[in-house]
């Protein structure tokens, strides 16, 4: 096996290009602590039609809000995972959002109060995360 030296890399010749790569990696890390929340909106999301109670009642919803509610996770773990990539679709949660907000109408079949405030609920933060996303990863784009 090869010798593992553990110690200080301050010594190693690629030293210089390791940190560039590193101060790269994070770069886009501005909003690390929204990744969290959004995911966990997506589960609720997907969750809240049997949360809520109106999987009978709503069945278009229902699919509807699963649906939205796993693509709100996916977009969570895409910011997480690739995060130099994925915060350009920060503006797709925002429009994630506003369709949530005006789903009950349109998805659903006479929707009844606690629907429509579930959903306007899941809307807005989807919006307001998306927001916080966006604008962090504007702010935090190099301009030359």
């Amino acid at each position: 096996m090869a010798n593992l030296h553990r110690g200080d890399l301050s010594t190693h010749p690629d030293v210089s290009e390791m940190r560039e790569r590193y101060a790269r990696m994070l770069g886009g890390r501005d909003v690390a602590l929204v990744d969290g929340p959004v995911f966990l909106l997506g589960l609720y999301c997907a969750a809240s039609p049997w949360i809520v109670h109106y999987t009978t009642s709503q069945p278009a919803l229902m699919t509807h809000n699963l649906i939205m509610g796993i693509a709100i996770g996916l977009l969570a773990l895409g910011f997480t995972r690739a995060p130099e990539r994925m915060y350009g679709l920060s503006w797709a949660m925002c429009a994630m959002g506003i369709w949530m907000i005006i789903a009950p109408w349109i998805v659903g079949s006479g929707p009844d109060k606690g629907v429509i405030i579930n959903n306007v609920i899941i809307g807005a933060l989807a919006l307001v995360l998306g927001l916080v996303c966006a604008g962090t990863a504007a702010r935090s784009t190099p301009r030359p």
